[in-house]
């Protein structure tokens, strides 16, 4: 088994390490963290609003993906990192609890941004001192970590603190510069250090948190449609929503996942680790937020459709709301297509102009009623998904590969 414990109590994951059932658990409580993203734009959909829940979900997408990696060197279901992982879900799930009032804090009770702000400071601190840990004969890695802590973490936290002490746009600025200076100090300290051993591991946790935010816009359509009666109208829409999340599914799975992976098995060393951090830490979070602001759109729309005393059959989506919609599938598409580019080189030209007619189309969701919207949007992707058909992503990325 390619595994051994070392002195500090946690379990070295090999080649053949897979997806443990803790991280299976861990994960549960970011299922929670993405449906209070989508609540906190549901909330007030306004551009601001969106802005400032693309803030949080990337900073939230950081403490997931600092554990995807520990847990693809260091077992998850040993001792002590599934200690870690306890307190960490405990963490998350505080700062979920208050993700819907961290732009707009309610009187009463402890500050809702200086809580997130504390909690995401505990989360990455956990994740540094455990990898740490987890290796005290590797200097690159120390090294590395040292300079994550100084570059990655610190100055953002600063950033985050006195964001927490304002409101509106000074909060927002003060924050997204955070997110900016965490995201690009990860490209300042470099490679070196930092281990991918598993391929297989790597890639199936990445697609298990493609899967929970899926899920997460299934479970925002019901949400939509609760508390009011079923109608056939209701029906058609959840099942044109249904058929969108299902070829948002098939795109990643089917054309995007496969390729991702063997060339990921096909690199070594700092070659390896580079393409994980852009193929998967970097490029995943547009395919998750493409996703979070479609099913902002798809909840609206069940919402209209099941609430006929204020909304017409006929009515549109307005404003921002209207625009997720479809720009949540072109983010996904534009993401979906930098990674082919990355993965193997070829010109995803089906996926970027699919992306960019997407993104464009957000205007014409408000001309259009909003269910005829959802069932043209879904009709229109799974078309996109068999028209990008061909060659089996693994094939092409490794015919790229045996090429260059």
């Amino acid at each position: 088994m390619a595994w051994r414990r070392d002195r500090a109590g946690m379990v070295a994951a090999g080649d053949g390490h897979r997806v443990t059932p803790a991280e299976l658990f861990f994960d549960l409580v970011f299922v929670y963290a993405i449906t209070q993203v989508t609540a906190l734009m549901a909330a007030d959909p306004s551009v601001v609003r969106v802005a400032g829940a693309m803030i949080v979900l990337a900073l939230l997408w950081w403490c997931w993906c600092c554990f995807a990696w520990l847990g693809n060197v260091v077992r998850a279901d040993s001792g002590a990192l599934f200690a870690v992982l306890v307190v960490v879900m405990a963490v998350v799930f505080i700062v979920s609890l208050v993700v819907p009032e961290v732009f707009a804090d309610a009187p009463g009770g402890l500050s809702a941004p200086l809580l997130f702000v504390l909690c995401y400071g505990a989360v990455r601190t956990l994740h540094l001192v455990s990898y740490w840990i987890s290796s005290p004969g590797d200097a690159a890695l120390r090294a590395t970590l040292r300079r994550t802590a100084l570059l990655s973490v610190a100055p953002p936290m600063v950033l985050l603190l006195i964001g927490s002490a304002y409101s509106g746009n000074v909060q927002l600025l003060l924050w997204l510069g955070a997110v900016v200076i965490d995201y690009g100090g990860i490209y300042v300290t470099g490679a070196s250090g930092w281990r991918v051993n598993s391929p297989e591991h790597f890639a199936e946790r990445h697609g298990l948190i493609v899967i929970i935010a899926l899920g997460e816009s299934i479970v925002a359509m019901g949400v939509g449609v609760s508390g009011f009666p079923v109608t056939v109208a209701v029906l058609g829409a959840a099942a044109a929503g249904l058929l969108l999340s299902a070829a948002l599914w098939a795109l990643y799975f089917r054309r995007l996942a496969e390729g991702a992976e063997h060339r990921l098995a096909g690199l070594e060393g700092d070659e390896r680790t580079r393409f994980a951090r852009d193929v998967y830490t970097f490029l995943h979070l547009p395919l998750v937020a493409g996703v979070v602001l479609c099913a902002l759109g798809m909840k609206k729309v069940l919402h209209q459709v099941a609430d006929t005393g204020h909304y017409g059959l006929s009515e549109p989506l307005h404003g921002v709301v209207a625009w997720s919609l479809t720009g949540g599938v072109g983010v996904f598409l534009l993401g979906g297509a930098a990674i082919v580019l990355r993965t193997s080189g070829r010109r995803p030209t089906v996926l970027a102009v699919g992306g960019v007619c997407a993104l464009a189309s957000g205007a014409l969701v408000g001309l259009v009623p909003a269910m005829v919207a959802l069932v043209l949007l879904a009709v229109g992707l799974t078309t996109l998904v068999f028209l990008h058909g061909g060659a089996t992503a693994p094939e092409k990325a490794l015919g790229a590969a045996s090429g260059s």
